[in-house]
């Protein structure tokens, strides 16, 4: 057991978030909290990260353990570079560097038994150098940012220039360069895009420690976790198996509880009514049975009435309007910036009733291609042709259309005066807000909340095609289970922006992946996607020639053998680069033999010569293991 929660309870004045949680997690485990928005995960977090104490419990963490924290504060270096952030992480690493080479310098100048002493001393601090990478860490650092999208043009930029998303992915690889012991990440997921998020999937899985994730990533948790810890009604529960697993296990037993609790409460009901009989009866025998029956209703321990959300929509969500069954024409758009070119030859078609998602790296132009069908920017080249009636609803992740002071319900009345108070009320119930809570401040609500006023109000407008730019962003798991119900009984036809894997592979009927220099259309959701990327991937490394077929042209067949062309090539070049790489490594291994010898140690001269040649050598190996990094 590495760690373990007793107990561990936490209040802020009057409101207890958490009560009484208790757990443990074993060495090597991958290990998600979920919960609703304002469960207490970060809350937990802190306390872990001693950031914060409990008001009682006991927290235990194994003797010799480390723990790293990723959360909003970021220890960093405003005027560092990005790579010389990464470099500190290596600081024992350098210090281990520079006093191999005042060894060296010192074994240049001595002789006998101080030279024999240097030289123990040296080899000793050489297998340790070599055992904690100390030929490799850079090229270890270029993987890690390279991994969370950073170019090798970014590792140069001072801190002090990035945007907060950007200093988040500097803060996680940092953390993911220390490998403490434990890991505690809030959220790795935020600010990074798919290709950076399956990168940081396979880094966490083969993680040499024990990892807590914090995240609304579906997807994510379920390729990473073994485990997962819920913490609702203040409370935590243990399920041994992912987030699929968890979440149908939770279904089951939220039934079961509901049923318990509904079922109690039946008997109670039925005993207060015979007891109210038998006390109408007025007789001493009858009383002393009813005084009997209160206070065996008195030691029932009463079952706690569960938290149930109702997550499948009741409302028909038809658009006012029909469109025509071309929703979008979109032709050989380009859009450059400062002489930077985001994207060109975008080609694409939308037709009624589709829920297309538009994929691609961050900074590829995917907002620019929706602020160009808004008509907030003109293309460079190319245009775009809308259906006929086709009226487009735009979702911001930001919710700037919303007014803050407003109540939902105000919000909702305001903007569709002609609907009724019931029409409203009904409308609201179908986006979880019930009761009182439609009389809240649209000011106070959280990022999910805001989400589900916002798709209120554009399911209820004469839009019938949505264009959604990062719709889960925001969202808890109980938001984003209704916005994927919305969207499966929504009519009209949508295309949206995600990087949610999950949320894409529940609702996505066609995939767009935009790259630079194009747009290549995918029919099917996100593990439709994987499969095609893998079953191209694998032809092009194939060492196979194909068959045009009638439908591809020569162009095509052509492209397709110079890729298998260049793969080959790249694959010789990394065997050429392991087999130097190892003859330098036996070159090392040489050279530190000879140093041992007394005819080499015991003249000055011949030492140095000998030490000038190891350090050209750790050189050449450095830059190999870069390049080979790089390659791969």
């Amino acid at each position: 057991m590495i760690l373990s929660c007793k107990n561990i309870t936490k209040s802020f004045g009057i409101d207890v978030i958490l009560e009484s949680i208790s757990f443990q997690i074993e060495e090597n485990e991958k290990v998600a909290i979920v919960g609703t928005n304002g469960a207490g995960k970060s809350t937990l977090f802190k306390i872990i990260a001693g950031e914060w104490n409990a008001d009682s419990g006991d927290l235990f963490i194994a003797r010799g353990s480390s723990l790293g924290y990723l959360s909003q504060h970021m220890d960093l270096d405003e005027n560092n570079t990005i790579f010389n952030e990464m470099v500190l992480v290596f600081s024992h690493i350098l210090e281990m560097e520079q006093q191999l080479r005042d060894y060296e310098q010192e074994m240049g100048n001595l002789q006998g038994d101080a030279l024999e002493t240097i030289m123990s001393r040296y080899s000793a601090l050489q297998e340790q150098f070599e055992e904690q990478m100390g030929y490799g860490y850079k090229s270890k650092i270029q993987g890690v940012l390279r991994g969370l999208g950073f170019s090798s043009e970014d590792f140069n930029q001072p801190i002090y220039q990035l945007s907060g998303g950007q200093k988040t992915r500097v803060s996680l690889a940092k953390l993911l360069l220390k490998e403490p012991s434990i890991l505690l990440l809030d959220e790795p997921t935020n600010h990074l895009d798919i290709s950076s998020i399956e990168w940081l999937e396979g880094f966490l899985k083969g993680y040499p420690g024990t990892v807590l994730l914090i995240s609304h990533d579906r997807y994510f948790l379920d390729r990473i976790i073994t485990q997962t810890i819920e913490i609702e009604n203040k409370k935590a529960f243990f399920y041994r198996g992912n987030y699929s697993f968890y979440a149908k296990q939770k279904a089951i037993n939220r039934d079961l509880q509901i049923k318990h609790y509904l079922n109690q409460q039946r008997e109670i009901e039925r005993q207060e009514n015979i007891i109210q009989q038998l006390r109408s009866f007025s007789r001493e025998k009858s009383i002393k049975r009813a005084k009997s029956r209160e206070k065996a209703l008195e030691k029932i321990e009463l079952i706690e009435k569960p938290q149930y959300l109702n997550t499948e929509m009741n409302l028909s969500l038809r658009p006012k309007i029909q469109s025509g069954y071309d929703v979008l024409f979109v032709e050989d758009l380009k859009k450059s910036f400062d002489g930077n070119t985001l994207f060109s030859n975008a080609s694409f078609q939308v037709h009624r009733g589709e829920r297309v998602a538009l994929i691609g790296p961050n900074g590829v132009g995917k907002t620019t291609i929706f602020r160009i069908l808004l008509k907030e920017l003109a293309a460079d080249q190319g245009h775009f042709r809308l259906g006929t009636n086709v009226h487009i609803g735009y979702y911001d992740q930001e919710q700037e259309h919303l007014s803050p002071q407003k109540t939902i319900f105000e919000e909702i009345a305001d903007t569709f005066p002609a609907m009724t108070q019931g029409e409203i009320r009904n409308t609201l119930a179908a986006f979880l807000f019930t009761g009182d809570d439609v009389f809240k401040t649209i000011g106070t609500l959280s990022g999910g909340e805001k989400g589900r006023v916002s798709l209120a109000k554009i399911m209820l407008s004469q839009a019938n095609f949505l264009l959604l730019d990062e719709p889960t962003n925001h969202l808890d798991m109980v938001s984003k289970e209704i916005l994927e119900q919305t969207l499966h009984s929504y009519e009209g036809t949508v295309l949206y922006i995600s990087h949610d894997r999950y949320f894409i592979n529940k609702t996505a009927t066609k995939v767009l992946e935009l790259s630079p220099n194009s747009i290549t259309t995918y029919l099917g959701n996100y593990d439709y996607y994987v499969e095609k990327k893998l079953q191209l991937a694998t032809a092009l490394t194939s060492e196979e020639i194909p068959t045009p077929t009638v439908s591809s042209t020569k162009e095509e067949w052509l492209n397709q053998k110079e890729q298998q062309a260049q793969q080959r090539k790249k694959e010789a070049e990394i065997t050429r680069i392991e087999n130097e790489i190892e003859e330098l490594e036996n070159q090392l291994l040489a050279l530190d033999e000879k140093l041992c010898l007394e005819e080499v140690y015991s003249v000055p001269e011949a030492a140095q010569k000998v030490f000038h040649e190891k350090k050209l050598t750790e050189e050449k190996l450095e830059t190999l293991y870069e390049l080979w990094e790089e390659l791969h």
